[in-house]
């Protein structure tokens, strides 16, 4: 029977996956960099009047999406350094000696199996009426009292969340990475007396940059596009201290009925976002060595 490799039955079979992208990531991609041109309230009988590049103006003198860009750059800051800080330790706890490590690594990851939405309805309880009254009972008001309310603290308590949801996930990325380096070579530097330490920062690491590649993408690239934890948590609250990106254009688009506007807005986040993984996968390859 004859091998099925000619280029037109590779065709026939992505074919289908191909039409499906071009659908749903393609065209409205397309479309949407056409509408940001426009000035539209999304609505079919009504007309649309042609902007041109004005919406893209009027995004440097919009001061709550420069707010919202300020409250998304701090938080991504934050998050990614917790979440690869954490995971990494977990990743390194998980992959030693320890007896229960294979329990410990499923409980660090179920976190993130929990939807996002449902997520923040959760922690919102805990942060915001158990913390409460857990201070009132103890009398650390200064500590236990409802974080959502405050500006400062509601923006911590999202970057904890993400923080508690995702590091588990990054941390599966970080073990595989460890457990990819050679034998060979941590037992070679056993026997050269280097300490745990030592190990760690000059064999360990530079091994697994691959990783430190992926992670550090995920974790930018999804820290940035936050919004279904950022709108069950504090919905952008209070008084707009915690509205991201995402939340920002949503807003913009269902709230306010600025189709035209909001889709100029999703464009420059697109290509923010774009420009801030590209330039960190490519500063982080060149770090990357093959044991």
């Amino acid at each position: 029977m004859k091998r099925l490799t000619s280029p037109s039955w590779y065709a026939l079979f992505t074919a289908p996956l191909l039409s499906v992208f071009a659908l749903v990531v393609l065209v409205p991609f397309f479309m949407g960099i056409g509408y940001s041109f426009v000035t539209w309230d999304g609505l079919p009988l009504n007309p649309m009047e042609f902007a041109g590049f004005g919406n893209y103006a009027a995004l440097f003198s919009d001061g709550r999406f420069l707010d919202s860009a300020k409250h998304t750059m701090l938080f991504t800051a934050l998050a990614i350094a917790l979440i690869n800080a954490l995971a990494l330790a977990f990743a390194l706890v998980a992959t030693s000696k320890l007896k229960t490590r294979n329990i410990a690594r499923t409980m660090l990851f179920m976190p993130y199996l929990i939807g996002g939405l449902i997520l923040g309805y959760i922690w919102k309880f805990i942060l915001g009426d158990a913390f409460k009254a857990i201070g009132e009972a103890t009398g650390l008001t200064s500590i236990f009292f409802n974080w959502l309310l405050d500006p400062t603290f509601a923006l911590l308590a999202t970057v904890a969340v993400t923080t508690w949801q995702m590091a588990g996930y990054i941390m599966i990325i970080y073990i595989t990475g460890i457990q990819s380096i050679p034998e060979e070579v941590l037992e070679a530097a056993q026997v050269d007396g280097a300490g745990f330490w030592r190990t760690l920062f000059q064999i360990k690491f530079p091994l697994i940059m691959q990783s430190f590649t992926i992670c550090l993408f995920l974790t930018l690239s999804n820290c940035f596009k936050i919004f279904d934890v950022n709108l069950s948590l504090t919905a952008g609250g209070p008084y707009l201290a915690t509205e991201m990106f995402a939340m920002n254009i949503y807003n913009e688009i269902f709230s306010l009925s600025n189709f035209g506007y909001g889709q100029a807005k999703a464009v420059f986040f697109f290509i923010i976002v774009a420009g801030f993984t590209l330039a960190q996968v490519a500063a982080t390859k060149k770090r990357e060595v093959e044991a």
